[in-house]
Protein backbone atom coordinates (compact mmCIF):
# COMPACT_ATOMS: atom_id res chain seq x y z
CA UNK A 1 0.00 0.00 0.00
CA UNK A 2 1.45 3.27 -0.67
CA UNK A 3 -0.37 5.88 1.15
CA UNK A 4 2.17 7.79 3.15
CA UNK A 5 -0.19 9.48 5.60
CA UNK A 6 2.05 12.57 7.64
CA UNK A 7 4.40 12.56 4.27
CA UNK A 8 2.55 13.21 1.89
CA UNK A 9 -0.43 12.20 -0.49
CA UNK A 10 -0.09 9.69 -2.98
CA UNK A 11 -1.98 9.64 -6.52
CA UNK A 12 -1.42 8.61 -9.91
CA UNK A 13 -3.00 9.98 -13.52
CA UNK A 14 -5.19 7.61 -15.14
CA UNK A 15 -7.37 7.10 -18.23
CA UNK A 16 -10.16 9.35 -19.03
CA UNK A 17 -12.30 5.96 -19.01
CA UNK A 18 -11.12 4.51 -15.61
CA UNK A 19 -15.06 4.49 -14.46
CA UNK A 20 -15.44 2.05 -17.46
CA UNK A 21 -12.41 0.01 -16.37
CA UNK A 22 -13.48 -1.92 -13.34
CA UNK A 23 -10.56 -4.45 -13.46
CA UNK A 24 -8.70 -1.50 -12.51
CA UNK A 25 -10.64 -0.12 -9.50
CA UNK A 26 -8.78 -2.57 -7.32
CA UNK A 27 -5.18 -1.77 -7.94
CA UNK A 28 -6.54 2.37 -7.98
CA UNK A 29 -8.40 1.38 -4.27
CA UNK A 30 -5.65 0.00 -2.63
CA UNK A 31 -3.09 1.96 -3.50
CA UNK A 32 -3.57 5.97 -4.21
CA UNK A 33 -5.70 8.67 -2.74
CA UNK A 34 -5.73 11.52 -5.75
CA UNK A 35 -6.33 10.64 -9.36
CA UNK A 36 -5.77 13.01 -12.44
CA UNK A 37 -7.42 12.37 -15.82
CA UNK A 38 -5.29 12.17 -18.58
CA UNK A 39 -7.34 14.08 -21.20
CA UNK A 40 -10.79 15.07 -20.64
CA UNK A 41 -10.35 18.37 -18.62
CA UNK A 42 -7.75 19.94 -21.06
CA UNK A 43 -8.98 22.83 -23.27
CA UNK A 44 -9.61 20.97 -26.24
CA UNK A 45 -11.31 18.51 -24.56
CA UNK A 46 -13.90 20.96 -22.71
CA UNK A 47 -14.33 23.98 -24.84
CA UNK A 48 -13.59 22.81 -29.06
CA UNK A 49 -15.60 25.87 -29.90
CA UNK A 50 -16.09 28.92 -28.02
CA UNK A 51 -19.28 28.58 -25.69
CA UNK A 52 -19.46 24.53 -26.73
CA UNK A 53 -18.69 23.76 -23.25
CA UNK A 54 -18.73 19.65 -22.94
CA UNK A 55 -18.69 18.47 -19.49
CA UNK A 56 -20.41 14.79 -19.68
CA UNK A 57 -17.08 12.77 -19.58
CA UNK A 58 -15.78 15.20 -16.80
CA UNK A 59 -18.52 14.88 -14.88
CA UNK A 60 -18.54 11.18 -15.20
CA UNK A 61 -14.80 10.75 -14.09
CA UNK A 62 -15.65 13.40 -10.88
CA UNK A 63 -18.67 11.05 -9.80
CA UNK A 64 -16.48 8.10 -10.01
CA UNK A 65 -13.71 9.51 -7.86
CA UNK A 66 -16.40 10.87 -5.43
CA UNK A 67 -17.91 7.25 -5.29
CA UNK A 68 -14.22 5.39 -4.58
CA UNK A 69 -13.42 8.29 -1.92
CA UNK A 70 -10.32 9.70 -4.26
CA UNK A 71 -9.56 13.00 -4.62
CA UNK A 72 -9.37 14.61 -7.97
CA UNK A 73 -6.77 16.91 -9.53
CA UNK A 74 -8.08 18.95 -12.24
CA UNK A 75 -5.77 19.13 -15.59
CA UNK A 76 -5.66 21.71 -17.00
CA UNK A 77 -6.73 25.04 -17.43
CA UNK A 78 -4.37 26.39 -19.59
CA UNK A 79 -2.40 24.61 -21.46
CA UNK A 80 0.76 27.72 -22.42
CA UNK A 81 1.58 25.88 -25.87
CA UNK A 82 -0.57 27.52 -28.66
CA UNK A 83 -0.16 23.49 -30.33
CA UNK A 84 -2.12 22.38 -27.46
CA UNK A 85 -4.77 25.52 -26.81
CA UNK A 86 -8.30 25.49 -29.39
CA UNK A 87 -7.34 27.62 -32.42
CA UNK A 88 -10.46 29.70 -31.58
CA UNK A 89 -8.78 31.04 -28.71
CA UNK A 90 -5.63 32.72 -30.87
CA UNK A 91 -7.14 34.07 -33.32
CA UNK A 92 -9.56 37.24 -33.54
CA UNK A 93 -11.45 38.28 -37.13
CA UNK A 94 -8.88 36.35 -38.83
CA UNK A 95 -5.92 38.06 -36.88
CA UNK A 96 -4.09 36.98 -33.87
CA UNK A 97 -6.22 38.21 -30.50
CA UNK A 98 -5.77 41.00 -28.60
CA UNK A 99 -4.60 40.87 -25.16
CA UNK A 100 -8.25 41.88 -24.01
CA UNK A 101 -10.24 39.14 -25.66
CA UNK A 102 -7.19 36.46 -25.05
CA UNK A 103 -7.67 37.27 -21.19
CA UNK A 104 -11.38 37.21 -21.33
CA UNK A 105 -11.68 33.67 -23.02
CA UNK A 106 -9.57 32.29 -20.33
CA UNK A 107 -11.09 34.22 -17.70
CA UNK A 108 -14.49 32.86 -18.94
CA UNK A 109 -13.38 29.56 -19.72
CA UNK A 110 -11.73 29.06 -15.89
CA UNK A 111 -14.90 30.33 -14.26
CA UNK A 112 -16.92 27.49 -16.43
CA UNK A 113 -14.83 24.48 -15.65
CA UNK A 114 -13.41 25.57 -12.55
CA UNK A 115 -16.36 26.72 -10.99
CA UNK A 116 -18.68 23.80 -12.15
CA UNK A 117 -17.35 21.41 -9.97
CA UNK A 118 -15.99 23.83 -6.87
CA UNK A 119 -14.64 21.78 -4.16
CA UNK A 120 -15.78 18.65 -5.77
CA UNK A 121 -11.72 19.06 -7.26
CA UNK A 122 -8.81 19.78 -4.60
CA UNK A 123 -6.25 20.94 -6.74
CA UNK A 124 -6.08 22.38 -10.19
CA UNK A 125 -3.22 22.56 -12.78
CA UNK A 126 -3.88 25.90 -13.46
CA UNK A 127 -1.47 27.12 -16.07
CA UNK A 128 0.31 24.26 -17.26
CA UNK A 129 4.11 24.60 -19.53
CA UNK A 130 4.29 28.26 -19.60
CA UNK A 131 8.48 27.89 -19.24
CA UNK A 132 10.73 27.75 -22.37
CA UNK A 133 12.86 24.64 -23.08
CA UNK A 134 15.68 27.22 -24.30
CA UNK A 135 17.89 28.20 -21.51
CA UNK A 136 18.73 31.34 -22.89
CA UNK A 137 14.69 32.32 -23.22
CA UNK A 138 12.35 33.19 -20.45
CA UNK A 139 8.51 32.00 -21.18
CA UNK A 140 7.65 29.46 -24.33
CA UNK A 141 7.33 31.66 -27.52
CA UNK A 142 3.71 30.88 -28.11
CA UNK A 143 0.76 33.63 -28.64
CA UNK A 144 -0.26 33.78 -24.71
CA UNK A 145 3.63 34.86 -24.36
CA UNK A 146 3.55 37.20 -27.91
CA UNK A 147 0.28 38.70 -26.62
CA UNK A 148 0.03 38.54 -22.72
CA UNK A 149 3.78 38.27 -21.26
CA UNK A 150 3.12 36.89 -17.80
CA UNK A 151 -0.03 39.01 -17.60
CA UNK A 152 -1.66 35.69 -18.99
CA UNK A 153 -0.41 33.38 -15.53
CA UNK A 154 -1.62 36.22 -13.09
CA UNK A 155 -4.76 36.75 -13.86
CA UNK A 156 -5.52 33.22 -14.43
CA UNK A 157 -3.96 31.94 -11.17
CA UNK A 158 -6.79 35.05 -10.25
CA UNK A 159 -9.52 33.59 -12.21
CA UNK A 160 -8.60 30.19 -10.59
CA UNK A 161 -9.32 31.33 -6.47
CA UNK A 162 -12.44 33.32 -7.29
CA UNK A 163 -13.65 29.87 -9.16
CA UNK A 164 -12.41 27.42 -6.45
CA UNK A 165 -11.57 29.40 -3.24
CA UNK A 166 -10.51 26.09 -1.52
CA UNK A 167 -8.71 24.11 -4.23
CA UNK A 168 -4.39 23.94 -4.34
CA UNK A 169 -3.76 26.08 -7.61
CA UNK A 170 -0.87 24.68 -8.75
CA UNK A 171 1.89 25.92 -11.71
CA UNK A 172 2.85 22.73 -13.73
CA UNK A 173 5.80 22.16 -16.32
CA UNK A 174 8.51 19.40 -16.72
CA UNK A 175 12.32 19.63 -16.82
CA UNK A 176 12.14 21.96 -13.89
CA UNK A 177 15.08 20.51 -11.95
CA UNK A 178 17.43 21.64 -14.47
CA UNK A 179 19.75 24.36 -14.34
CA UNK A 180 18.43 26.76 -16.83
CA UNK A 181 14.89 25.91 -16.66
CA UNK A 182 14.86 25.40 -12.57
CA UNK A 183 16.57 29.56 -12.85
CA UNK A 184 12.98 30.57 -14.69
CA UNK A 185 10.72 28.87 -12.82
CA UNK A 186 12.16 30.39 -9.47
CA UNK A 187 12.12 33.59 -11.73
CA UNK A 188 8.26 33.00 -12.26
CA UNK A 189 7.42 31.91 -8.71
CA UNK A 190 8.91 35.33 -7.37
CA UNK A 191 6.93 37.54 -10.23
CA UNK A 192 3.81 35.59 -9.33
CA UNK A 193 4.29 36.15 -5.46
CA UNK A 194 5.11 40.01 -6.14
CA UNK A 195 2.00 40.43 -8.09
CA UNK A 196 -0.08 38.42 -5.10
CA UNK A 197 -0.99 35.83 -7.32
CA UNK A 198 -2.71 32.98 -5.14
CA UNK A 199 -0.14 30.24 -6.59
CA UNK A 200 0.23 27.31 -3.77
CA UNK A 201 2.10 24.55 -5.45
CA UNK A 202 4.48 24.03 -8.32
CA UNK A 203 4.39 20.67 -10.22
CA UNK A 204 7.28 18.87 -11.48
CA UNK A 205 6.29 16.10 -13.85
CA UNK A 206 8.81 14.08 -13.21
CA UNK A 207 9.86 12.10 -16.46
CA UNK A 208 12.76 10.29 -15.81
CA UNK A 209 14.68 8.12 -17.70
CA UNK A 210 16.73 5.21 -15.87
CA UNK A 211 20.10 6.12 -14.77
CA UNK A 212 19.96 10.00 -15.19
CA UNK A 213 17.95 11.32 -12.93
CA UNK A 214 18.43 14.88 -11.70
CA UNK A 215 18.66 13.99 -7.97
CA UNK A 216 21.02 17.32 -7.48
CA UNK A 217 19.23 19.65 -9.50
CA UNK A 218 15.80 18.25 -8.00
CA UNK A 219 16.72 18.66 -4.42
CA UNK A 220 18.22 22.11 -5.60
CA UNK A 221 14.46 22.74 -6.54
CA UNK A 222 13.16 21.48 -3.86
CA UNK A 223 15.27 23.83 -1.50
CA UNK A 224 14.41 27.08 -3.69
CA UNK A 225 10.48 26.87 -3.61
CA UNK A 226 11.04 25.79 0.06
CA UNK A 227 12.24 29.30 0.87
CA UNK A 228 9.77 30.54 -1.53
CA UNK A 229 7.17 28.78 -0.03
CA UNK A 230 5.12 27.45 -2.20
CA UNK A 231 4.61 23.59 -2.04
CA UNK A 232 6.09 21.30 -4.42
CA UNK A 233 4.02 18.50 -6.39
CA UNK A 234 5.42 15.97 -8.42
CA UNK A 235 2.71 15.53 -11.03
CA UNK A 236 3.65 12.73 -12.98
CA UNK A 237 6.24 10.38 -11.90
CA UNK A 238 7.59 7.57 -13.94
CA UNK A 239 11.37 6.10 -14.67
CA UNK A 240 11.56 4.84 -18.49
CA UNK A 241 13.74 2.15 -19.24
CA UNK A 242 14.58 2.82 -22.66
CA UNK A 243 15.74 6.16 -22.37
CA UNK A 244 14.50 8.28 -25.17
CA UNK A 245 17.16 11.47 -25.06
CA UNK A 246 18.63 10.32 -28.63
CA UNK A 247 15.14 10.75 -29.83
CA UNK A 248 16.02 14.23 -29.98
CA UNK A 249 19.59 14.30 -29.98
CA UNK A 250 22.05 15.82 -33.07
CA UNK A 251 19.46 16.89 -35.25
CA UNK A 252 17.21 13.93 -34.70
CA UNK A 253 19.50 11.66 -37.00
CA UNK A 254 18.83 8.74 -34.49
CA UNK A 255 15.19 8.45 -34.80
CA UNK A 256 14.91 5.71 -37.70
CA UNK A 257 17.20 3.51 -35.50
CA UNK A 258 15.29 3.90 -32.37
CA UNK A 259 11.91 3.43 -33.77
CA UNK A 260 12.97 -0.46 -34.32
CA UNK A 261 13.96 -0.85 -30.80
CA UNK A 262 12.04 -2.28 -28.63
CA UNK A 263 14.55 -4.36 -26.32
CA UNK A 264 12.35 -5.64 -23.68
CA UNK A 265 9.24 -6.80 -25.52
CA UNK A 266 9.24 -10.42 -24.12
CA UNK A 267 10.27 -9.16 -20.12
CA UNK A 268 11.99 -6.75 -18.51
CA UNK A 269 15.67 -8.21 -17.08
CA UNK A 270 15.98 -8.64 -13.32
CA UNK A 271 19.09 -6.13 -13.51
CA UNK A 272 17.28 -3.24 -15.00
CA UNK A 273 14.23 -3.63 -12.59
CA UNK A 274 16.81 -3.63 -9.76
CA UNK A 275 18.36 -0.14 -11.40
CA UNK A 276 14.38 0.87 -11.10
CA UNK A 277 14.04 0.13 -7.87
CA UNK A 278 16.97 1.83 -6.39
CA UNK A 279 16.62 4.57 -8.29
CA UNK A 280 13.15 4.98 -7.45
CA UNK A 281 13.99 4.81 -3.65
CA UNK A 282 16.46 7.34 -4.22
CA UNK A 283 14.09 9.54 -5.54
CA UNK A 284 11.39 9.04 -2.56
CA UNK A 285 14.44 8.87 -0.07
CA UNK A 286 14.77 12.95 -0.96
CA UNK A 287 10.86 13.42 -1.47
CA UNK A 288 10.26 12.11 2.29
CA UNK A 289 13.92 14.12 3.61
CA UNK A 290 11.46 17.37 2.00
CA UNK A 291 8.11 16.30 3.33
CA UNK A 292 7.75 20.38 4.60
CA UNK A 293 7.71 20.67 0.61
CA UNK A 294 6.54 17.98 -1.34
CA UNK A 295 2.72 17.99 -1.13
CA UNK A 296 1.92 15.31 -3.36
CA UNK A 297 3.61 12.48 -5.42
CA UNK A 298 1.72 11.45 -8.63
CA UNK A 299 2.68 8.32 -10.92
CA UNK A 300 1.30 8.50 -14.45
CA UNK A 301 -0.35 5.54 -15.59
CA UNK A 302 -1.29 3.36 -13.49
CA UNK A 303 0.44 0.22 -14.26
CA UNK A 304 3.22 -0.27 -17.39
CA UNK A 305 0.69 -1.64 -19.74
CA UNK A 306 -1.25 1.26 -19.42
CA UNK A 307 1.75 4.25 -19.85
CA UNK A 308 2.38 6.73 -22.51
CA UNK A 309 5.93 5.61 -22.33
CA UNK A 310 4.77 2.47 -24.52
CA UNK A 311 4.17 4.91 -27.00
CA UNK A 312 6.10 8.30 -26.61
CA UNK A 313 8.35 9.06 -28.48
CA UNK A 314 7.90 5.78 -30.63
CA UNK A 315 6.20 2.93 -30.12
CA UNK A 316 7.84 -0.18 -27.92
CA UNK A 317 6.78 -2.21 -24.88
CA UNK A 318 8.40 0.08 -21.87
CA UNK A 319 8.12 -1.31 -17.60
CA UNK A 320 8.06 2.83 -16.11
CA UNK A 321 5.97 2.13 -13.19
CA UNK A 322 5.69 0.27 -9.46
CA UNK A 323 2.61 -2.61 -11.04
CA UNK A 324 3.61 -4.61 -14.15
CA UNK A 325 1.44 -5.10 -16.82
CA UNK A 326 -1.08 -7.76 -14.78
CA UNK A 327 -1.00 -5.56 -11.94
CA UNK A 328 0.97 -6.87 -9.44
CA UNK A 329 3.92 -5.28 -7.46
CA UNK A 330 7.16 -4.65 -9.17
CA UNK A 331 10.59 -4.46 -7.12
CA UNK A 332 10.36 -0.82 -7.62
CA UNK A 333 7.00 -0.58 -5.31
CA UNK A 334 8.61 -2.42 -2.84
CA UNK A 335 11.85 -0.33 -2.14
CA UNK A 336 9.46 2.40 -1.86
CA UNK A 337 7.17 1.01 0.73
CA UNK A 338 10.35 -0.01 2.45
CA UNK A 339 11.59 3.84 2.34
CA UNK A 340 8.02 5.25 3.20
CA UNK A 341 8.04 2.96 5.97
CA UNK A 342 11.75 3.58 7.52
CA UNK A 343 11.53 7.11 6.63
CA UNK A 344 12.56 9.05 10.33
CA UNK A 345 10.97 12.28 9.25
CA UNK A 346 7.78 10.63 10.13
CA UNK A 347 7.98 7.97 12.54
CA UNK A 348 4.09 8.44 13.38
CA UNK A 349 2.71 7.29 10.05
CA UNK A 350 2.72 4.02 9.53
CA UNK A 351 3.34 2.59 5.79
CA UNK A 352 0.95 -0.91 5.47
CA UNK A 353 2.86 -3.25 3.02
CA UNK A 354 -0.12 -4.88 1.43
CA UNK A 355 1.60 -6.57 -1.69
CA UNK A 356 -1.40 -9.17 -1.31
CA UNK A 357 -3.67 -6.58 -1.82
CA UNK A 358 -1.54 -4.41 -4.16
CA UNK A 359 -3.83 -5.47 -7.47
Amino acid sequence: MLHAAGLFSVGVGVSDFIFEQPNDWRLLENNFEVITPENCMKPRAVQPAEGDFRFDHCDAFVAFAEEHNLRVVGHCLVWADSDKTPDWWMTENGQPTSKETLLRRMGTHIEMVAGRYGDRISEWDVVNEALSDNSEEYLRNTVWARVAGEEYIVRAFECAREAAPNALLVYNDYNVDADGKRANLIRLVKFLKEQDAPIDAVGLQGHYELDSIPYDGLELMLKAMRRLQVKVIVSELDIDVIPRSRWWADGNKYRDELRTLNPYQDECPPEILRRQADQYAKLFELFCRYDDVVERVSFWNLHDGQSWLNYFPWKRVNHPLLFDRKGFPKPAYHSVVKVLRESTLAPHSPIRDLSADAN
